[in-house]
């Protein structure tokens, strides 16, 4: 099977390096960096470059740009996919691209749906790429209704091919609105949390609490701010509540009511433990 990857960082790279080593897929990739295509071609990630004449020929592509730049690269190559191939992104947010693409995809001969990995790092770039990013991860498949079994099963395998444990089919809306506290609310809080003057003077009497609150506070500025724009309504809710109950321990505090503030310590022991 011929398997083209547009974007080489740090998804589309180790999508491209785990392909490569765990499968007999042929691979072709393509990049705005030059020196990330070099890269890509010289560590063997890819097989050659994914161009006019190797698009047609690939039975799934993987698109794992921005949200808006994933809009625009289907749309504008949509003559030049195989007839029923198979599109699958891997954008942080699906609300937006889903709607724009999953009908017209239908219209031109092909299929898209909607993706998301749950794996990462708080470094971007085909450097920072692996083959052993998606070991044991999650794999999110969202469309407004997938029919064809056979489709699935055969997305299923691809993805279980190359690492990941399980995959998980959901709306674009149900996505979207998980996403905003399991992944969005996280790097909202990281990056809110290192902003205190505190922080510059932390050394020596910081451990592994403050590393796991600060380790996704350096992001991708660009990418992030895409991401929380178009899931922004989701991410309102969830930045309104978590305030609300910040605003509650506050209040315990200032009252010194030491019966409050176990009530409300247990409470989220006692959350964390059904959620898992």
């Amino acid at each position: 099977m011929n398997v083209g990857i547009v974007g080489l960082g740090l998804i589309g790279g180790s999508m491209a390096r785990a392909v490569k080593e765990n499968t007999e897929h042929i691979v072709y990739g393509f990049d705005l960096s030059n020196s990330t295509m070099l890269a890509a071609k010289m560590t063997g990630a890819i097989d050659g470059e994914l161009n006019g004449e190797r698009l047609p020929e690939c039975d799934i592509v993987i698109l794992s740009l921005y949200p808006g730049a994933t809009v625009d690269y289907v749309k504008a190559n949509a003559a030049s996919f195989k007839k029923g191939a198979v599109l699958i992104d891997t954008c942080g947010v699906k609300r937006c691209v889903c709607s724009e693409l999953e009908d017209f995809a239908a219209e031109n001969g092909f299929v898209f749906l909607g993706g998301h990995p749950m794996a990462g790092t708080q470094f971007w770039g085909f450097s920072h790429s692996r083959a052993s990013l998606f070991k044991g991860a999650s794999m999110i498949i969202a469309s407004k209704g997938i029919s064809d079994i056979k489709l699935l099963e055969k997305i299923k395998s691809f993805f279980a091919s190359i690492g990941f444990e399980e995959l998980n089919v959901t709306t674009p809306e149900r996505h979207d609105e998980i996403i905003a506290y399991t992944s969005q609310l996280a790097h909202v809080v990281s990056n809110a949390y290192v902003k205190s003057p505190t922080a510059l003077d932390r050394k020596g009497f910081s451990a592994g609490s403050y590393k796991d609150m600060t380790r996704v506070a350096k992001l991708n500025v660009e990418m992030w701010t895409e991401l929380f724009l178009e899931n922004r309504d989701n991410l309102i809710n969830e930045i309104d509540l978590l305030t609300e109950n910040l605003k509650k321990y506050s209040d315990a505090l200032k009252s010194g009511d030491e019966d409050e503030l176990r009530v409300l310590l247990s409470d989220g022991r006692e959350t964390k433990k059904r959620a898992g």
